[in-house]
């Protein structure tokens, strides 16, 4: 045999190899790792109460890759809440996640390569709850008390900043960190005086064994929480296209949780994290669901992290600086809107909180 036609075939030989390893990598199984900054009752697998939720409940997600046969959806829910994210997004153990804006922040701040792409639980209220019965009627009573927050969570920030506008600091009350179990089974035994959380301490208002004394809502919008999706920069640009795709997900599930005409199945959907209908009902009471559900970052929500950060610094829960510009991506939820006819379908608010014209 000819050297040349030796050359020739060891060539072709080659060029086949390479052509199947390509083919081979393009078709290996892609695992997306999404994470929620919360979970059930007793550890089900399951949130409620936003958009995302009902995107998980419902496999929003797994129909919109259905066109995508190599690629799954792993879902995980953290007990922990967000320091608990930030620890797996460090650990390269997620690629997604929903998660609240103080944690974002506090991730941030610690060197997390993150972009932000959509709300999913924007304009949430937080609840002061004290034990039935409880000399206790409002926040400025809460001096020298022991209550729980649950600490790197954005509920953390928005009751430090409740505590501010009613005269008080942190080292003004006894704060003991508790997660929401903790916190309801403290609150029933009355080892605490009070506590900051969310929907869940409805449910023990529901009870009669704790009263919700105070709420932001009807506050000052400052104080409310803002939760979204955020995901690592490398899996973003490595898969574009898979992104887009999980981004067209939720906002499917966003346009169905904010329809009014949904809000019941929207609740009983979201008890599947086991905690009663009832407690959503009172989270979502007197707001509208386009609300709470829009996954519209705007103005109002890119400012309202501007300050987070401003403040979480003042008040001590981070020890530098964060810069926020360059850290929100709108590319693929406007793509998400335009495709599903759903621009100018949420209400969008400019810096300043106040509703900004259609167009504009």
């Amino acid at each position: 045999m000819s050297t040349r036609r030796q050359f020739s075939i060891g060539l072709l030989a080659a060029l086949s190899l390479g052509l199947l390893g390509q083919a081979a990598a393009a078709a290996e199984p892609l695992t997306v790792r999404i994470g929620f900054a919360s979970v059930g009752a007793d550890n089900r697998q399951f949130s409620g109460g936003s958009s995302a939720a009902i995107a998980h409940s419902e496999r929003y997600l797994e129909r919109e890759l259905r066109d995508l046969p190599d690629v799954k959806v792993e879902w995980s829910f953290f007990k922990g809440a967000g320091p608990a994210v930030n620890e797996a997004f460090a650990n390269d153990q997620l690629d997604f996640a929903l998660q609240g804006d103080l944690p974002q922040v506090i991730g941030r701040a610690n060197g997390l390569k993150t972009k932000i792409l959509l709300a999913a639980g924007a304009h949430a209220p937080i609840y002061l709850a004290v034990p039935k019965d409880s000399p206790i009627r409002k926040v400025a009573d809460l001096k020298g008390r022991k209550v729980s927050i649950f600490r790197g969570t954005n509920n953390h920030l928005a009751a430090v900043k409740v505590l501010a506008g009613y005269g008080l600091q942190e080292k003004d009350v006894q704060v003991i960190n508790m997660d929401t179990a903790t916190t309801n089974a403290a609150l029933t035994s009355r080892d605490i005086d009070a506590a900051f959380g969310n929907f869940p301490l409805a449910s023990l208002a529901e009870k009669n064994i704790a009263e919700i004394i105070y709420t932001t809502k009807g506050d000052n919008p400052a104080y409310e929480r803002h939760s979204s999706l955020i995901g690592q920069e490398a899996f973003i640009a490595a898969h574009p296209d898979v992104t887009q795709k999980i981004v067209s997900a939720i906002v499917r599930a966003a346009r169905w949780s904010s329809d009014e005409a949904n809000r019941e199945a929207f609740f009983e959907i979201s008890a599947r994290s086991g905690f009663p209908a009832s407690g959503y009902r009172f989270d979502f009471k007197d707001q509208e669901l386009k609300y709470r559900n829009t996954p519209i970052i705007d103005a109002s929500i890119i400012e309202s992290y501007r300050v987070q950060a401003k403040q979480a610094k003042e008040f001590g829960l981070l020890r530098r600086s964060v810069e926020i510009d360059g850290w929100f991506d709108r590319s693929f939820l406007d793509k998400a809107l335009k495709e599903q006819g759903l621009a100018g379908y949420w209400q969008e608010f400019g810096a300043d909180g106040k509703p900004v014209a259609a167009g504009q």
